[in-house]
């Protein structure tokens, strides 16, 4: 492979959990990024200029919903959108050589099914794929990456599974997978170096019309020998992650002060690194739950009891325990969007700060650099985090690929 860069398209980027891996490598270029939430635009504009040096953010980052296939391709003049000349003039001449990308994962996803009264069947997000899929299908590129969650094998909204439907989508138009996804394609970020048990399906498609006989030779490659090359050797506790920032303690929460949105220690400033308000009660809660824990009482060590400590707290009860509090010697659980509702099952361990976590350290538990800012109001920046690709996966994934590319290119 010569020096010139793999041009990529980024599908549903969010604030750019893949794209940051990928421009980790510095071996890709995005030539265009389609999302629709104006927040993760914002983000991911701020990023691709101040750190990877991209002058034309705004051609670049398409502010635009991917369901809108004929005007993304061709250009739109939107009330809510705005202006832009569409993402076939944006890409030009240039060839494609890989799209990435996931569509949002709630509908596929075990816990969204089990919340919504239909299971999720009658959410347009169902049927995503196939925007992607026509954008692949427009532009040829020699491989796909399509991300989601392990969910997506079983869901099936019409009464047939959404994956035998993705994976019969994209044979017709010419492009191979894995014949067993299922023992594949489910990696666990936390294999990755991230800090968070994170399982998640990462699909790779390879034009067969390009490869041919190689095809099945480079995903052999892709899932045998290169991306399982990047696994750690040992996994990134919470404690490693996160203990190192500032603490912040009840009474800055209590005053609930609003203005603040990074948090200072010897000069040094850390981004996003300030916490949600929160209510003396569930301080007093934090408290407990975390002290049980450090003096190894142990005492709401069962659901049963956490039940009952948020029926005592609430009045209210609930099906599903809503505290969990970060265990310090071992990775996070999932960092869902979630977060920007309620912080509740994202405690942070030490029982004198009392809180759930902040933004920075959510960013850190998804693998997020220090320096990689997040823009918009509390709970966008905790959704577009939840919601994110890993940025140190994302890496594993380009480095593989790059690889592959090397070594397959034609």
């Amino acid at each position: 492979m010569n020096n010139k860069k793999i041009n990529i398209i980024d599908l549903f980027v969010g604030c750019g959990g893949l794209t940051d891996g990928f421009e980790k490598t510095h071996k890709f270029k995005s030539l265009a990024a389609v999302e629709w939430d104006k927040a993760c635009c914002n983000t991911l504009k701020n990023r691709l200029l101040k750190k990877w040096g991209y002058k034309n953010v705004d051609e670049v980052v398409m502010n635009f919903d991917v369901q809108r296939i004929e005007e993304l391709l061709n250009g739109w003049d939107d009330e809510k959108y705005l202006k832009n000349k569409g993402l076939k003039k944006i890409v030009g001449k240039n060839k494609i050589d890989i799209i990435v990308g996931g569509p949002p994962c709630q509908a596929y996803s075990i816990a969204g099914r089990i919340r919504d009264k239909d299971g999720m069947k009658n959410d347009y997000r169902n049927y995503l794929f196939e925007s992607y899929l026509k954008i692949v299908d427009k532009f040829r590129p020699k491989f796909f990456i399509f991300e989601n969650v392990p969910g997506i094998f079983s869901a099936s909204p019409d009464g047939d599974l959404i994956i035998n439907q993705i994976i019969k989508a994209f044979k017709k138009i010419g492009y191979v997978v894995s014949d067993d996804l299922k023992k594949d394609a489910i990696v666990n970020a936390s294999d990755f170096g991230v800090p968070q048990t994170r399982k998640r399906v990462i699909i790779l498609g390879v034009n067969n019309k390009v490869f041919k006989e190689k095809s099945k030779d480079i995903i052999n490659d892709f899932y045998k020998k290169l991306l399982p090359s990047y696994k750690v050797s040992k996994k990134i506790t919470v404690k490693e992650a996160i203990s190192d920032l500032p603490p912040i303690f009840p009474i800055n929460r209590i005053m609930g002060d609003k203005k603040k949105s990074h948090a200072q220690i010897d000069g040094k400033k850390y981004l996003n690194h300030y916490s949600r308000f929160h209510s003396k009660r569930d301080i007093k809660i934090f408290q407990e739950l975390t002290q049980d824990i450090k003096d190894g009482t142990m005492k709401y060590g069962t659901i049963e009891s956490l039940k009952e400590l948020y029926y005592k707290a609430t009045g209210k009860h609930s099906n599903i325990h809503k505290y969990n509090v970060l265990k310090e010697g071992q990775p996070s659980n999932t960092i869902p969007a979630h977060l920007y509702k309620d912080g509740l099952r994202h405690i942070h361990p030490d029982p004198k700060q009392a809180r759930s976590i902040t933004v920075r350290e959510a960013a850190r538990l998804q693998s997020f650099d220090d320096d990689f800012e997040f823009l918009g109001n509390m709970g966008d920046q905790y959704k577009m985090i939840g919601n994110a690709v890993p940025p140190k996966l994302a890496n594993a994934i380009a480095e593989s690929l790059a690889k592959i590319i090397s070594k397959y290119a034609i």
